[in-house]
């Protein structure tokens, strides 16, 4: 009675609180014993007979606290008996601790709110209850934003768990799970919904493994080394340097490759010797010739080494050649027969026929950029761009000329259209160590990252290890699905990039199930614990080859083998 009295100063109906008098009095759980800035402690006792409300306390359940007018939201991070022994013949005591998320409260037009943080903290003795399933709903509801349904709530499956997918892609996002947690099928659930909603989305898949073409067999276009073109003159001199070394570049080879390049753009861009004559008797009509005229500089021809303009092999052996025979060398000439055997050897091997073996039929880019960003688009707003069947080597360099394309093509059409850069792996680009992994690529997926946004250029970022990946690129991604995390490195670097991933969310990473994520930021209303719904069989992503029952459909012959190991099939 005086615990009652004492509550009344504080306005608070401590009383069970029940809805109508069909409602199950089972709903009240326990009462508030402690009670911190952001935690309470709730004791409650656990029926020996095994009818009770003992499910609720499970680990990530959300429970309400009854305030009359007001229930505050918390979830159940930690349960505990308060005698350090369990007895199966009487019932048992527990304290369950719970980390306050925020508040239900009811306007004077009757309208009920829910808002993160704590206005009216509980007292002492407020009545834990089942939370209802209306303030479940609207604990997690968007609001005004429009949301999309991606799954549905781990504690309740009545709930659908809702994205805003313009603040997803606008902010970038990241996905981050243990290998076979259901990572692959969740992305392709979620582009699917991208591409619904967003309908000048343009998506590029970077994938190493050669999953996703089975996952989009209507909505995407599938590249890989035999139907890729992506001429060598595309790429920048770090790019096409990391490419010709095998990413252990000799300076002095670099500083000839720089000068060969730009001399073979020039031959290549020079007039007929009939136009060059031509042109040189009108300027002598005209004026007389400025001895001060502009001449190549080693900077003029670093830019001219990096431009985006065709050149041809055959001009770049030739200015290599005479180099080698200027009487007065600029360069050893062991070097320059390096270079030289490095390049012949590059436009002969089969496996980079997307680099040499169609280049000089084309004189512009636009063929390239409209393959592989789907303009226009017809009815395949998607390109897989399949890694896995391009040398090692490679790899590293075509992702940057990719990403590098990606933003310039959002940045220069105005926002016209939208990109959307899927990294899959992506600690493989942007490693944790900057010591690690190529410069470029890590220069352009953080230019995406830092300033893609402004300009229509978006960032997806999935990788099951989120400890070997670079900080600064995680904590660009304002909205997180993390799925299950075993290593607790993990575990902290996904608390360290979200403000709002508390200790007792991240507690229990490590035992989610298969398809369920925790999902924070800003393309959800709060942090909530979801299931992805389950994607159709056949929009499943697959091993290139393989069925859903991990057999391959055929087994190809060995010459069929090598001759694909070779690059030559």
């Amino acid at each position: 009675m005086q615990l009652a009295a004492n509550m009344g100063e504080f306005g608070a109906d401590l009383s069970p609180e029940r809805r109508d008098v069909s409602q199950a009095p089972e709903r009240t759980l326990g009462h508030v014993v402690a009670c911190t800035g952001a935690r309470a402690t709730i004791a409650a006792m656990l029926p020996q007979n095994g009818r009770g409300p003992s499910e609720a306390w499970a680990i990530g359940r959300v429970i309400s606290i009854n305030l009359g007018r007001s229930r505050v939201v918390g979830t159940v991070y930690e349960v505990r008996t308060v005698k350090e022994s369990w007895d199966e013949r009487a019932d048992n005591a527990v304290h369950v601790e719970v980390e306050l998320a925020g508040e239900v409260t009811e306007g004077e037009d009757g309208r009920q709110r829910f808002q993160s943080g704590i206005t009216n903290y509980p007292p002492i003795g407020a009545v834990a209850h089942r939370i209802r399933a209306g303030d479940l709903a609207l604990m997690h509801d968007l609001g005004g934003r429009n949301g999309t349904a991606v799954g549905h709530l781990t504690q309740d499956a009545s709930i659908p768990a809702t994205v805003c997918i313009g603040d997803l892609l606008s902010r970038h996002f990241a996905l981050v799970g243990t290998t076979g947690v259901g990572k692959s099928s969740a992305v392709a659930l979620l582009l699917r919904k991208a591409v619904m909603a967003r309908h000048r989305l343009r998506v590029l898949i970077l994938d190493p493994h050669n999953e996703y073409a089975h996952a989009f067999p209507d909505r995407a276009l599938t590249i890989d080394a035999s139907t890729l073109d992506l001429p060598f003159w595309m790429f920048r001199l770090e790019e096409f340097a990391d490419v010709v070394f095998r990413g252990r570049p000799d300076p002095d080879e670099v500083d000839i490759l720089r000068e060969v390049i730009a001399s073979a753009r020039a031959r290549y861009r020079a007039p007929s010797a009939r136009d060059m004559l031509r042109d040189v008797n009108t300027s002598l009509l005209k004026r007389p010739l400025d001895p001060n005229a502009a001449r190549a500089t080693p900077e003029s021809a670093g830019a001219a080494a990096d431009a985006p303009l065709p050149y041809r092999m055959l001009d770049a052996f030739a200015v290599i050649d005479e180099l080698i025979g200027l009487h007065e060398l600029r360069y050893p000439r062991a070097a320059l027969r390096s270079l030289k055997v490095r390049l012949e050897a590059l436009h002969g091997d089969p496996r980079y026929y997307f680099m040499f073996a169609r280049a000089n039929t084309m004189e512009s880019m636009s063929p390239v950029i409209g393959q592989i960003f789907r303009i226009p688009e017809q009815g395949r707003p998607i390109t897989v761009f399949q890694l896995a069947g391009l040398p090692s080597e490679v790899v590293n360099s075509v992702a940057s000329v990719l990403a590098r394309i990606a933003f310039d093509l959002a940045m220069w059409s105005q926002g016209s259209y939208e990109i959307l850069l899927l990294c899959e792996e992506a600690h493989r680009y942007v490693p944790s160590d900057p010591a690690l992994g190529f410069a470029p690529t890590r220069q352009a997926i953080a230019r995406i990252a830092k300033e893609g946004r402004k300009y229509g250029a978006y960032l997806g970022v999935v990788t099951q290890r989120p400890g070997e990946l670079d900080p600064t690129i995680l904590s660009q991604c304002s909205t997180i699905f993390a799925m299950r995390l075993a290593n607790d490195r993990d575990q902290q670097i996904i608390r360290s990039a979200i403000a709002d991933a508390s200790t007792s969310t991240i507690s229990f990473l490590s035992a989610i199930g298969n398809r369920e994520a925790i999902a924070f930021g800003e393309a959800v209303a709060t942090p909530m614990r979801m299931r992805f719904a389950q994607v159709p069989p056949h929009e499943l992503p697959a091993m290139a080859g393989l069925v859903h029952d991990g057999l391959p459909q055929r087994e190809p012959g060995l010459e069929e083998l090598v001759n694909r190991m070779r690059g030559s099939s």
